[in-house]
Protein backbone atom coordinates (compact mmCIF):
# COMPACT_ATOMS: atom_id res chain seq x y z
CA UNK A 1 0.00 0.00 0.00
CA UNK A 2 1.34 3.50 -0.92
CA UNK A 3 1.04 6.48 1.12
CA UNK A 4 -1.75 8.96 0.60
CA UNK A 5 -2.14 12.43 1.13
CA UNK A 6 -5.66 12.70 3.43
CA UNK A 7 -7.25 14.54 6.56
CA UNK A 8 -7.43 12.13 8.84
CA UNK A 9 -11.04 10.55 9.85
CA UNK A 10 -9.86 10.86 13.42
CA UNK A 11 -9.79 14.13 12.84
CA UNK A 12 -12.59 14.66 11.16
CA UNK A 13 -14.75 12.74 14.16
CA UNK A 14 -12.96 14.61 16.88
CA UNK A 15 -13.62 18.27 15.02
CA UNK A 16 -17.31 17.34 14.17
CA UNK A 17 -17.85 16.47 18.44
CA UNK A 18 -15.50 19.68 19.40
CA UNK A 19 -18.97 21.26 17.48
CA UNK A 20 -21.55 18.85 18.51
CA UNK A 21 -21.01 17.30 21.95
CA UNK A 22 -24.22 16.04 23.11
CA UNK A 23 -24.68 18.89 25.79
CA UNK A 24 -23.91 21.49 23.29
CA UNK A 25 -27.83 23.08 22.16
CA UNK A 26 -28.29 22.68 18.57
CA UNK A 27 -31.04 24.46 16.61
CA UNK A 28 -32.56 25.07 13.03
CA UNK A 29 -33.65 28.33 12.47
CA UNK A 30 -36.15 28.69 8.83
CA UNK A 31 -34.85 31.44 6.08
CA UNK A 32 -36.94 33.04 3.59
CA UNK A 33 -36.42 32.49 -0.27
CA UNK A 34 -34.92 35.59 -0.45
CA UNK A 35 -32.49 35.09 2.02
CA UNK A 36 -28.69 34.83 1.24
CA UNK A 37 -28.19 31.87 4.03
CA UNK A 38 -25.07 29.68 2.95
CA UNK A 39 -21.28 28.43 2.81
CA UNK A 40 -19.96 31.87 3.96
CA UNK A 41 -22.35 32.31 7.29
CA UNK A 42 -20.22 31.99 10.25
CA UNK A 43 -23.03 32.18 12.71
CA UNK A 44 -27.10 32.39 13.07
CA UNK A 45 -28.39 35.76 11.84
CA UNK A 46 -31.96 37.36 12.45
CA UNK A 47 -31.33 38.77 8.77
CA UNK A 48 -33.57 36.96 5.97
CA UNK A 49 -35.13 34.83 9.06
CA UNK A 50 -38.43 34.20 8.46
CA UNK A 51 -41.35 35.10 11.07
CA UNK A 52 -45.14 34.75 11.35
CA UNK A 53 -47.43 32.76 13.49
CA UNK A 54 -45.90 29.62 14.81
CA UNK A 55 -42.36 30.46 14.55
CA UNK A 56 -40.00 31.94 17.33
CA UNK A 57 -36.93 33.66 16.24
CA UNK A 58 -34.02 31.25 16.68
CA UNK A 59 -35.58 28.47 14.99
CA UNK A 60 -36.37 25.04 17.31
CA UNK A 61 -34.33 22.82 19.15
CA UNK A 62 -32.97 19.73 16.96
CA UNK A 63 -32.54 16.76 19.16
CA UNK A 64 -29.19 15.44 18.31
CA UNK A 65 -28.78 11.94 20.83
CA UNK A 66 -26.34 10.20 18.20
CA UNK A 67 -22.62 11.34 18.28
CA UNK A 68 -20.84 12.21 15.42
CA UNK A 69 -18.97 8.72 14.06
CA UNK A 70 -17.39 7.74 10.88
CA UNK A 71 -17.63 5.06 8.15
CA UNK A 72 -14.44 4.36 6.13
CA UNK A 73 -12.61 7.32 5.78
CA UNK A 74 -16.58 9.89 5.89
CA UNK A 75 -17.23 11.41 9.30
CA UNK A 76 -20.88 12.29 9.60
CA UNK A 77 -23.82 13.87 11.92
CA UNK A 78 -26.95 13.31 11.26
CA UNK A 79 -29.80 15.21 14.14
CA UNK A 80 -32.14 12.17 15.44
CA UNK A 81 -35.33 13.30 15.24
CA UNK A 82 -37.16 15.72 12.51
CA UNK A 83 -37.44 19.67 13.02
CA UNK A 84 -41.26 20.33 13.08
CA UNK A 85 -43.06 23.61 13.64
CA UNK A 86 -47.19 23.00 13.68
CA UNK A 87 -49.84 25.85 13.61
CA UNK A 88 -47.87 27.82 11.53
CA UNK A 89 -48.61 30.70 9.12
CA UNK A 90 -45.46 32.18 7.63
CA UNK A 91 -45.28 35.93 6.15
CA UNK A 92 -43.24 35.01 3.19
CA UNK A 93 -41.80 31.93 1.27
CA UNK A 94 -38.81 29.88 2.77
CA UNK A 95 -35.95 27.59 1.51
CA UNK A 96 -33.61 27.33 3.91
CA UNK A 97 -32.63 25.93 7.59
CA UNK A 98 -29.51 27.19 9.14
CA UNK A 99 -28.36 24.34 11.93
CA UNK A 100 -26.40 25.76 14.53
CA UNK A 101 -24.42 25.87 17.56
CA UNK A 102 -26.78 28.15 20.03
CA UNK A 103 -24.04 27.09 23.12
CA UNK A 104 -21.06 27.81 21.03
CA UNK A 105 -22.36 31.53 20.16
CA UNK A 106 -24.52 30.51 17.45
CA UNK A 107 -21.87 28.95 15.46
CA UNK A 108 -23.04 27.83 11.61
CA UNK A 109 -22.98 23.94 11.15
CA UNK A 110 -24.88 23.82 7.84
CA UNK A 111 -27.56 25.63 5.42
CA UNK A 112 -30.18 22.75 3.97
CA UNK A 113 -32.42 24.05 1.40
CA UNK A 114 -35.56 22.81 0.24
CA UNK A 115 -38.02 23.97 -2.75
CA UNK A 116 -39.79 27.35 -1.91
CA UNK A 117 -42.70 26.88 0.71
CA UNK A 118 -45.23 29.25 1.21
CA UNK A 119 -47.01 27.89 4.62
CA UNK A 120 -50.71 29.20 5.57
CA UNK A 121 -51.82 27.07 8.88
CA UNK A 122 -50.18 24.41 8.21
CA UNK A 123 -47.45 22.31 9.51
CA UNK A 124 -43.78 22.11 7.99
CA UNK A 125 -41.90 18.92 8.81
CA UNK A 126 -37.86 18.90 8.20
CA UNK A 127 -36.81 14.99 8.03
CA UNK A 128 -32.83 14.25 8.08
CA UNK A 129 -31.98 11.27 6.44
CA UNK A 130 -30.38 8.50 8.35
CA UNK A 131 -27.17 8.51 10.46
CA UNK A 132 -24.68 6.92 8.04
CA UNK A 133 -22.05 7.91 5.39
CA UNK A 134 -24.40 8.04 2.43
Amino acid sequence: MANSQAIATAFKVAALLAVLPNSDTIKGALYLASASIGAGTAAYTATGEASGTGYTAGGATVTHATAPTSTGTTAFWTPTASLSWAGLTLASAVDCVLIYNDTQSDLAIGSFTFGSLTITAGTLTIAFPVNDAS
